[in-house]
């Protein structure tokens, strides 16, 4: 089974970069390159435990959905989301969050399973892993800009 971890460091309070992390709102202004919105489920705000939210987005020339479940949730330590249905097996995308020198450690861990037997496991070698690694790798950008600047204000109210 294929992982992907990734650490970003934000220079910000471990909450609010927690409830940017899990904010539907940012996660559609972050996959704007794959007209990514959120269909079903929880459609706005914050998702929590045991929501779930149905993505429709473009990727590989494709329109996919995507249903996805908050399974596991510790504010604002961690939380975990897998997947309901989609063109994934399966997958799991663990979300931890550590104070760390005045700032967040925000750490990804995200382990899937590719359709088509070796069909899946030659996409994964050629052109899967980095595809999804770099929309994660966006995706940290854009919660670690909201959350070093004033913009986090626009999704979040504390």
């Amino acid at each position: 089974m294929p992982r992907i971890e990734l650490q970003t460091h934000i220079k910000a309070r471990k909450e609010i970069v927690f409830d940017l992390a899990r904010s539907i709102d940012l996660h559609i202004i972050s996959t704007d390159h794959t007209n990514e919105t959120a269909i079903a489920g929880k459609t706005r705000g914050l998702i929590g435990l045991n929501e779930s939210v149905t993505w429709r987005a473009k990727h590989f020339g494709f329109y996919q959905n995507l249903t996805s479940k908050v399974t596991e949730f510790d504010r604002p330590n961690y939380f975990a989301d897998q997947m309901v249905s989609g063109a994934f097996r399966e997958f799991k995308h663990q979300h931890h969050f550590a104070e760390l020198n005045g700032g967040t450690l925000m750490t990804d861990v995200f382990d899937y399973k590719s359709p088509f037997g070796i069909l899946g496991k030659l996409a994964d070698k050629f052109f899967l892993k980095k595809y999804m690694t770099e929309l994660l790798i966006q995706r940290n950008r854009i919660v670690k800009a909201f959350a070093e600047s004033d913009k986090w204000k626009q999704i979040l109210t504390e």
